[in-house]
This record gives structure tokens, sequence and C-alpha cells, in this order.
């Protein structure tokens, strides 16, 4: 019975939240909307013993994805006056492309149910729900886990590379032998130089005399 009740009270807050992304006004209202539906599917996700799902959610998309959000969202300063400008325009066609996606969710379940075939892995009570799943991981699909983690690292190169390229722009850039074998002498130079009394002064001084 508790079960039951929390379980439709996080149902409940994790539909009016995701709906008050689409339609809240302000961008940053809408980031938070965002984080209060991934805390809430979270929440959802422990209820099914699903720890590691949870864990990661909270950690990796309201940790650290939707914090970045709401910092460029806070940022940019987007003008959603501009913005709204087409909205009621282009409304019909965008309710039309819904109903079609719609409809083919609807066919691709109605005329091919989702039937798990097989039998199921097996489940140890006595160990959480994150060491079974890496021990699937780092077992039995090591191979794609490997080449998935050769993807992440080859976006990350290349991501570096284009930005750090050399292009026409009047750019900056870091040497950084010339920064390491740098010595403590030439990086403080004392120049000495004559005082100057500037002409403004002499006259402020005369005049209060």
């Amino acid at each position: 019975m508790v079960t039951s009740v929390f379980f439709y009270l996080f149902a409940t807050i994790l539909i009016l939240s995701a709906l008050r992304v689409i339609t809240a006004k302000n961008p940053v209202h809408a980031v938070l909307f965002l984080v209060l539906t991934f805390v809430t599917s979270s929440c959802l996700w422990l209820m099914l013993n699903v720890e590691f799902l949870a864990l990661s959610l909270i950690l990796v998309y309201v940790g650290a994805v939707m914090v970045l959000f709401l910092f460029v969202v806070m940022m940019l300063d987007i003008d959603t006056e501009t913005i709204r400008n087409g909205f009621w325009k282009n409304f019909p066609l965008a309710l039309l492309l819904g109903l079609v996606i719609l409809t083919e969710m609807v066919i691709v379940l109605v005329t091919k149910p989702i039937v798990i075939t097989g039998s199921a892995p097996p489940v140890y009570p006595s160990v959480s729900n994150g060491i079974q799943l890496g021990w699937l991981m780092y077992t039995e699909y090591s191979y794609p886990v490997e080449l998935a983690s050769m993807v992440l690292l080859l976006g990350l190169v290349v991501a570096v590379a284009l930005t750090l390229r050399k292009t026409n722009k009047n750019g900056k850039y870091q040497n950084i032998s010339q920064q390491v074998n740098t010595e403590s002498k030439g990086r403080v130079k004392m120049v000495k130089m004559k005082p100057v009394i500037a002409k403004s002064m002499v006259v402020e001084e005369g005049d209060s005399k």
C-alpha cells in the first residue's frame, strides 16, 4: 500500500514536471523542472531496485549535464519573445507531426508487442545491482564496452583537435615547451624610471596655495 502511494506520487510529479519543461516561459525554470523530472525518475528506479541506474541518473544528468545546461542558459540570455513570434504559426504543423509519430508508436506497440524471451538472469539478493551489472559489462559484454570507450575517446580527441586547430583568425596559442623552459629571472624585469609630475597636478597645487 505504501509502495503504491509513493509510486503514484512520484509518477504524478514526474508527469507534471515534464509538462512544465515544455510549457514554462522562462528557460531557466524549464531547466529546473527538467532537474525535478530526473530526480523523480531516479526515485522510481530506486523503487524498482535498480540502484545503479538511479545513481547514474543523479550523478551524470542532474549533477553534471543539467548544471551545465543551467549555466549555459543563464549566460546566453535568450530572447524568448523573438522565439515565440512564430510559435502559433508553426503549431499546426508541429501538432500534425506529433500525431503522426504517436500513431506510428501505437501501431508498432499493438502489432508487434514487446515479448521477453529466454530465461531471466539470476538475481542474487545479497549482491547489489551495481556489482551484477559491472560483472556482466566486463565479462560477457566486455568487447562492446571497450568499443564504446574507444568511440568516446575518439570523440574527445576530435573535439580537442577541432578546438585547438590554427585558423587564419588572430588567435593566441600557447607554446608549452617555452612555458616549461622559462626561468624565474626572465619572468620579472625591473625597470628604473624617472619620476614624472603631471601638469594637472602642478596646477592643482598652485590653485590650492
